[in-house]
């Protein structure tokens, strides 16, 4: 289980850049989402998150991208980057709609359908393996990797599971385009939740609209809108994963 310091340095006064209120007023507390930041990155096997700007910036170094910056609230800081970046390869993320972003970003940005960050305090009913399914979990000391296997050998489900002492955070849970609606993603989604050492721990995890419907039947809520904003490239590199 990784320790996560307080990853958010004091905010820097700039209010002479202009945010919107409704982006400004996110219920979304600094801790918390300092958390999944850091479990995702542990997750991902990316640099421990660093302090910048309001937000959090993280050094991804891939063939898809340079760098991100994850923010759980619109600050002065995202406006400046917004105006200062013009590499593709560099993400702007925040808790705000994809429309609240759009409107404040010059238009040389891209703004992806909007995501979702959510958050379970208990579990939920334990799903039964499906038939003609192989379970395998890979437990560590902070990340758990969670696979169903088909009869044939190929991977039909995955997810990981990072557990830091103030959260245990959920990534990349996805299921084949040929093994879905089987109940495969709450097997990945039970198992990750077993392997957590401590109980108690809140969930979190940023989904998709198609991985909203899935985990509100398991009893998750919805913290805030999630968004994301990037620079299109001539040629952009396809990550391994989808992006969240």
């Amino acid at each position: 289980m990784a320790d996560v310091p307080d990853l958010f340095a004091a905010p820097q006064d700039r209010t002479h850049v202009h945010i919107s209120a409704v982006m400004m007023d996110s219920a979304i507390d600094s801790g918390m989402f300092g958390s999944w930041v850091a479990g995702r990155s542990i997750a991902r096997g990316l640099p421990r998150p660093v302090p910048e700007r309001g937000g959090l910036r993280v050094d991804t170094n891939s063939a898809a991208e340079i760098c991100r910056w994850i923010f759980p609230r619109a600050t002065p800081g995202l406006l400046e980057l917004a105006e200062e970046v013009s590499q593709p390869g560099c993400l702007l993320k925040v808790c705000c709609s994809a429309e609240e972003l759009r409107a404040a970003l010059p238009e040389r940005w891209q703004v992806e359908p909007t995501g979702y960050f959510m958050t379970a305090l208990v579990g939920w009913e334990r799903a039964k393996l499906p038939t003609g399914y192989k379970l395998e979990v890979e437990p560590g000391a902070a990340l758990t990797r969670v696979q169903l296997r088909a009869q044939v050998g190929e991977v039909a489900a995955s997810g990981f599971g990072a557990e830091t002492a103030e959260a245990f955070i959920y990534d990349r849970i996805v299921t084949a385009p040929g093994h879905r609606r089987r109940g495969l993603g709450k097997t990945v989604m039970t198992a990750l939740r077993e392997s957590c050492r401590n109980s108690t721990l809140r969930g979190l995890l940023v989904a998709t609209e198609e991985g909203r419907s899935l985990y509100r039947t398991l009893g998750w809520q919805t913290l805030s809108t999630y968004s994301t904003a990037l620079i299109p490239s001539a040629v952009t590199a396809t990550p391994a994963w989808p992006v969240s």
